[in-house]
């Protein structure tokens, strides 16, 4: 197949490289054809079994109690791994567990890794499993040690066994080597093929399944199992490259956790172009909020935004009301401060400002009662509340607070468009607002002119609001044309 290589296979004590622990590695090196050395241990984990691995693998924490740990087999696998490429069934797998103990060794793991579950597709393309069990019922294999290292590797060695003999060497050898030329970063199991997605701006949407209660089940599945669940999104993202950041997080799953889940989970990739870096940070803020996809932190939907309304009265009891959801007009920005995500958070911004600045809790509608606040009888606030200061000077001193929260007055008559364009692939679109709202994204004419003569509710997004003030303040740094738009007839 290829002139040297390594069948290894890992039994673990889980599947996310990071938390969890090798228990037993077996190896087979092979040179021109030929098996030139065959190498297997327990290795002890340093933490407890979970019983359902045990069960799985049939390894115990008694079995290992005894066996070195990994930084005492570390060199002997790194000579049998010296100058060979790495095969294993889902390589991810395993060469993230390696490369993660060889860390802890501060020693860096430089090796070129195949999989087995890729080659197996590109041989068999007429075949739906591709797991080690499907490859077992396909081809006749037996084992009695499935799911121990040494026996996993003995299936893998008779599966190239048998490719070789029903396909020709040649074949076999051609298809490593391109796969061997592709990046073993993705996911054996993705569906989606990697080089047709476009290195262009857009966004990316990885679909696929929720966890596994087994960490080894997750790390391995089965494509019977994959067939019957319903597929999910599992993240939303965007970049300029496209498929360089899919890449990106494929190669980071043996560094983190979050993205080893990903890989994991993923099943297939969809992604939408946008003419610039702007079209896609919009259209990513917007699907994460619809899709609600479940390893995204932020960008999440904005049930509750609010933020401090100021009276112009400075008698007024109290001075400043919360604003919240649909009452959160553009147009009244001007006498509007935060935006904070919760009412708790607002309560808090409001509490830290009036300590900061000796203004008045009761004044605010932080404190009920009257005469007196008690602010005021620790010293920290200056007696609005009792005479002691005159509403107007506290007025006053309670928006120069305010102002730096301020939020910013619409700077335009009506409508504005922003105008992106990709000189590479031609693709150009334009970016419709209205007082910090995203109204749409067209591409023609006729879209435009519908979007003007719509009279849709405004719906305020913080993230949107937030990326314009970043793209207006210098537009044409961004590649940016802004052009006022007046409404359709």
């Amino acid at each position: 197949m290829l002139p040297c290589y390594v069948l290894l296979d890992l039994e673990t004590t889980g599947g996310n490289p990071l938390d969890c622990r090798i228990t037993e590695i077996a190896a087979v090196r092979v040179e021109n054809g030929l098996e030139v050395a065959r190498w297997s241990t327990l290795v002890n984990p340093g933490t407890r079994i979970p019983s359902l691995i045990q069960g799985l693998t049939g390894i115990s924490d008694a079995m290992v109690a005894d066996a070195p740990p990994f930084d005492e087999v570390g060199a002997t696998l790194l000579k049998l791994l010296d100058g060979a490429v790495l095969v294993a069934h889902n390589v991810r797998f395993d060469h993230g567990f390696l490369m993660q103990e060889y860390a802890r060794m501060d020693v860096a793991l430089r090796v070129k890794t195949l999989c087995t579950v890729r080659l197996s597709r590109k041989l068999y393309p007429q075949h739906k499993g591709h797991g080690l069990d499907a490859i077992m019922q396909r081809h006749g294999l037996t084992t009695l040690s499935r799911h121990r290292a040494m026996g996993d590797v003995d299936l893998m060695q008779g599966f190239l066994k048998i490719a070789t003999q029903e396909l020709g060497a040649d074949a076999v050898s051609q298809q490593a080597q391109i796969l061997l030329q592709g990046s073993a970063a993705v996911p054996p199991h993705l569906e989606t093929n990697v080089a047709d997605i476009p290195e262009t701006a857009g966004v990316y949407l990885f679909y696929g399944e929720p966890p596994e209660q087994s960490p080894k089940a997750a790390s391995k599945p089965s494509k019977q199992t994959i067939q019957k669940t319903t597929q999910i999104p599992l993240y939303v993202g965007k970049s300029i490259k496209l498929r360089s950041r899919v890449m990106s997080h494929f190669q980071a799953a043996g560094r983190e956790a979050r993205e080893m889940r990903i890989s994991q989970e993923i099943r297939r990739v969809e992604w939408i172009e946008t003419a610039g870096e702007l079209g896609a940070l919009l259209l990513e803020a917007r699907l994460v909020k619809e899709l609600q996809p479940l390893h995204n932190r932020q960008l999440r939907r904005e049930r509750t935004l609010c933020a401090w309304r100021l009276d112009d009265n400075p008698s007024a009891k109290p001075l400043v009301t919360l604003v919240r959801g649909d009452d959160l007009q553009p147009r009244e920005f001007g006498q509007m401060y935060g935006v904070y995500r919760s009412k708790n958070q607002a309560l808090s911004g409001l509490r830290e400002l009036a300590d900061l600045h000796g203004l008045c809790h009761q004044a605010l509608g932080l404190e009920s009662g009257k005469g007196r606040c008690f602010a005021h009888q620790i010293g920290r606030c200056k007696g609005v509340c009792c005479g002691g200061e005159k509403p107007e000077l506290h007025h006053l001193r309670l928006k120069l607070a305010l102002q730096q929260q301020q939020l910013r007055v619409w700077p335009y008559a009506g409508k504005i468009g922003l105008r992106e364009y990709d000189t590479k692939t031609g693709r150009t679109e334009v970016h419709v607002f209205d007082q910090w709202c995203h109204l749409a994204t067209v591409q023609n004419e006729a879209e435009l002119e519908e979007v003007l003569s719509s009279n849709s509710p405004l719906a305020f997004d913080l993230d949107t609001y937030r990326l314009l003030l970043k793209h207006l303040a210098a537009p044409h740094k961004a590649g940016l044309e802004l052009k006022m738009l007046k409404n359709a007839d």
